[in-house]
């Protein structure tokens, strides 16, 4: 995954004509490129910014069937939901596990009627169940939950989901479509859109962001798989401004393990916006969220606003004792859905979350909606429709049990490089080979310098917002601590990078801008 090695091979083979041309480089685009790369076509996928850079890397972290869309009537997008989460556990052991959540239960009338929901939602998964759900007693349930709110509480309703790393399988998936004979490219903006003289597109001109060189290439198929940005990509293909996108934000705290400390997750069934909300153990520390806020602008960075941040303490001081406040926030962070658009003033929170895709006259095939256990089956659908424009014969999926890279099942969650999988080995081997390898820069996340280097040489990290939050998680675990680390991870890039201290001084200041994002301003 060495950039300057993929764009010379452009320079040296700019005759070459793609089967697919995939832009977005999310769970979509990615999970898109896998599907074709693995059916034998010959793809190429190129991401804007970074991989996951946006919506992708910014979730709840919960592999899910969706219980609150079961109780929306959406049952066949939690039957498909139920299915991929249970092969992306399969296919993923070192990003995935199954989670325990308990469903804490004030009157005996939602006891009832959570536990016959419930019991629903693991018949829905089948074979692929992760567990049954089961009504537990009020000490269980604070056995469970040491901190749950006591008074009123009737016991609990306990079932079980799949919880991932979302940034590192996005990285894992663009190895893996590598290893299937895909080329995969960060940093690299489409600008523009080549079409024959038939009105049928046949290309994409996209521009190197490092260095502002263009390049061109020709291809059967372009995929529009950018999630928020979707009409951005229509507008270059068809000129219109016509919306097939709302985005609706949905806003993440961060806090200490000690408000919930044990392995099981809270999801509260009822706010006040009739959302749920979670707090879910996830890399030693505690997620709290979302929101669903409709927003009319996208955004790579999108900012949380006091109104989200204050919702979520407000509702889990409901639940929590204690309770957390402002400044026990370790880090706050945003995200965009890619929801289908709607009709003006619609409840984005009802909103299906089904995927579609649509062609337009110039064959450009675009993808909107969708969530991130899907993504295979997003994937498996947008080749399927492009065969149909390329006129093509119908080549069959291979991804069902494709084990992605890092594939490793002896994981140990306590070790603070469980999610590399099989990587890790190559890791501290790497540490052996250069000056002060192995030494520590965050005891936070046990973070070595050999991580730094391998995220050079091996995913594609160019910058310090790379490495911090999305090739380790540290930016949303503990901005702070991210903020101080953020020039030694520069020396060491710089160094790999062939880059001066004018370098380091502006990535340095760079990072902290974005990291500002992530503080509340206590």
């Amino acid at each position: 995954m060495l950039r300057a090695e993929i764009l010379k091979n452009f320079e040296d083979q700019n005759q070459t004509t793609w089967d697919f041309v995939i832009i977005g480089g999310g769970a979509t685009g990615l999970g898109t490129a896998i599907e074709a790369a693995t059916r034998g076509y010959k793809t190429l996928l190129l991401e804007q910014s970074d991989f996951a850079k946006s919506t992708s890397s910014k979730s709840t972290k919960l592999v899910h069937g969706g219980v609150r869309y079961l109780a929306q009537g959406y049952v066949d997008l939690v039957r498909e939901a139920c299915k991929e989460r249970g092969l992306l556990l399969q296919n993923a052991p070192h990003l995935t596990k199954n989670l325990s959540f308990v469903i804490p239960i004030y009157t005996w009338w939602d006891k009832l009627l959570y536990t016959v929901g419930l019991k629903f939602y693991d018949l829905l998964a089948g074979k692929l169940s992760l567990g049954k759900s089961v009504p537990i007693s009020k000490s269980e349930t604070i056995k469970r939950l040491p901190t749950i709110k006591k008074k009123g509480l009737k016991g609990g309703i306990l079932y079980h989901d799949g919880q991932f790393d979302d940034s590192r399988l996005a990285l894992n998936m663009a190895q893996t479509a590598i290893e299937n004979g895909a080329t995969v490219l960060n940093y690299a903006k489409v600008i523009k859109l080549k079409k024959d003289a038939n009105g049928k597109l046949n290309g994409v001109i996209f521009q190197d962001t490092e260095t502002s060189k263009e390049f061109e290439t020709k291809t059967k198929a372009i995929v529009n798989a950018t999630g928020v940005f979707a009409d951005d990509i229509n507008k270059m293909d068809h000129g219109t401004d016509d919306k097939t996108i709302s985005p609706s934000q949905g806003v993440h705290i961060m806090i200490d393990k000690k408000f919930c400390p044990t392995d099981s997750a809270i999801m509260i069934p009822k706010t006040s916006d009739g959302r749920v909300l979670f707090a879910v153990p996830w890399h030693n520390k505690i997620i709290l969220g979302t929101t669903d806020t409709p927003v009319k602008q996208e955004s790579l960075e999108p900012k949380p606003t006091e109104q989200e941040i204050n919702f979520i303490l407000e509702t889990a001081r409901g639940y929590m004792n204690p309770a957390p406040t402002r400044k026990d926030i370790l880090s706050v962070f945003a995200g965009l859905r890619p929801l289908a658009a709607t009709k003006e003033g619609a409840k984005t929170k009802e909103v299906s979350r089904s995927h579609k895709v649509i062609t337009s006259e110039s064959g450009l095939v675009s993808i909107i909606g969708g969530k991130w256990t899907t993504y295979r089956k997003m994937g498996e659908d947008v080749v399927e429709k492009a065969e149909e424009i390329m006129k093509v014969p119908h080549k069959k999926s291979n991804t069902e049990h494709l084990k992605i890279h890092g594939y490793r099942k002896d994981i140990d969650y306590k070790d603070p490089m469980y999610y590399y999988g099989t990587d890790k080995e190559k890791i501290l081997e790497l540490s052996k080979e250069i000056e002060n390898g192995n030494e520590i820069i965050s005891k936070e996340q046990n973070i070595i310098k050999a991580q730094i280097v391998w995220a050079v040489k091996n995913e594609m990290a160019i910058n310090i917002e790379d490495f911090l939050s999305r090739r380790t998680r540290l930016l949303l675990l503990d901005q702070k601590e991210a903020v101080r680390i953020a020039p030694i991870v520069a020396e060491v890039m710089a160094k790999e990078l062939g880059k001066d201290e004018v370098w380091q001084k502006n990535e340095i200041e760079s990072f902290k801008n974005i990291a500002e994002i992530y503080h509340t301003h206590i």
